[in-house]
């Protein structure tokens, strides 16, 4: 089944307006244009733009029509379309399976169709009908997914003010002011965890998906600990981002899923949950381990495993319960020392009674 749009990315010149800006000026938006930029803004869907055009004669265009704040990472230029999608989708972390691109130019869809074959393409004659098609209807509109533009353009600024820090990737980290906090999943906060579980692919320990009334299930069930996490610093809230499954068998606590949104892929939380983890394990008198597949696409959440003193205890390829169905392996986790944990955000907020733990990663 086709994955759900993350990014649309527009034509501009007779796709999102009427007429070419260099020949004609005097450009209209086309009928109903905003109101689909704003409904699907609001369903958390980014917008983004590639358009061989003036890049300053655009940006003022897009401010005099009032839309220029709907997209993000604008590519304006003269390369080709897929190209520019490509560098869309490296500077938002987005795979390319979830990009779609509107053109009314047949030409240019299908040299995107080609070379970027992932990529979902929209002839321009259809805009009207982009809010009622299936990739760009989520299951659920979240908090989050009301503010995801905000969160990615924050996003933006951080890395532009990285790329001219002065000083190492730590000292970066910790200028940033991090504060990471972690509880207990409410009932409010399923469906965004439900959307955690479907949008992400990256940072995802195991691949597996729940349904809704599972992941109700574990909020309540005494055998389990099921706890989501924020990040916030001095730029602002990068939202509900990251999810741990655990669950206790005997005297083992197994971490059955752990995830992260690709948005704080080089922020340290995944060594953060981790430490987090470890000390309510301890805190238990329980041994810790973990459920790992290789989904092709989640190395990093293994090298961040292998990274905090985690190590292979077995990969299993029968099929005779869950974990060896799911082909998963079991890392045995060894001691972790303070000093592993120099660039991980602070945790808050944390107290034993709902089953937290709280870890001191400065």
């Amino acid at each position: 089944m086709s994955k759900k749009i993350k990014c649309l990315v527009w034509d501009l010149d007779n796709t999102l307006w009427n007429g070419i800006l260099l020949e004609d000026g005097g450009v209209s938006l086309k009928e109903g244009i905003v109101d689909i930029l704003k409904e699907l803004d609001k369903r958390g869907i980014l917008l983004s733009i590639s358009s061989k055009n003036d890049y300053d004669e655009t940006m003022k265009k897009l401010r005099e029509f009032g839309i220029e704040e709907y997209f993000i990472y604008p590519q304006i230029g003269w390369s080709n379309k897929a190209d520019a999608i490509k560098e869309i989708a490296s500077a938002l972390n987005i795979g390319l399976d979830t990009f779609a691109f509107i053109d009314d130019q047949p030409s240019e869809r299908e040299e995107v169709a080609f070379s970027l074959p992932q990529v979902m393409t929209v002839d321009a004659a259809d805009y009207k009908s982009l809010p009622d098609m299936e990739r760009l209807t989520p299951k659920y509109i979240t908090e989050d997914s009301r503010i995801r533009r905000k969160m990615y353009q924050a996003d933006l600024e951080r890395k532009n003010v990285e790329s001219s820090f002065k000083g190492s990737s730590e000292e970066f980290l910790a200028s940033l002011g991090m504060e990471l906090t972690v509880a207990p999943v409410a009932k409010g906060d399923l469906e965004r965890v439900e959307e955690l579980t479907i949008r992400t692919n990256q940072l995802n320990s195991t691949g597996v998906t729940y349904s809704f009334e599972e992941l109700e299930g574990f909020i309540t069930s005494p055998s389990h600990v099921f706890l989501i996490a924020e990040l916030k610093d001095k730029f602002g809230s990068y939202g509900k981002i990251g999810l741990v499954l655990l669950e206790e068998a005997g005297d083992e606590l197994w971490i059955r899923l752990l995830l992260m949104s690709c948005r704080v892929m080089t922020r340290g939380i995944g060594s953060a949950l981790l430490v987090h983890i470890i000390k309510l394990a301890e805190s238990r008198g329980k041994r810790l381990l973990a459920d790992f597949a290789d989904t092709g696409r989640n190395r990093v959440m293994y090298i961040t495993y292998k990274l905090m003193g985690f190590e292979e205890a077995e990969t299993d390829d029968s099929s005779e319960d869950s974990a060896e169905e799911d082909n998963r392996s079991a890392p045995d986790c060894k001691g972790i020392s303070e000093e592993d944990n120099r660039s991980a955000p602070d945790c808050k907020g944390i107290s034993e009674e709902d089953n937290r733990s709280a870890p001191d990663c400065k």
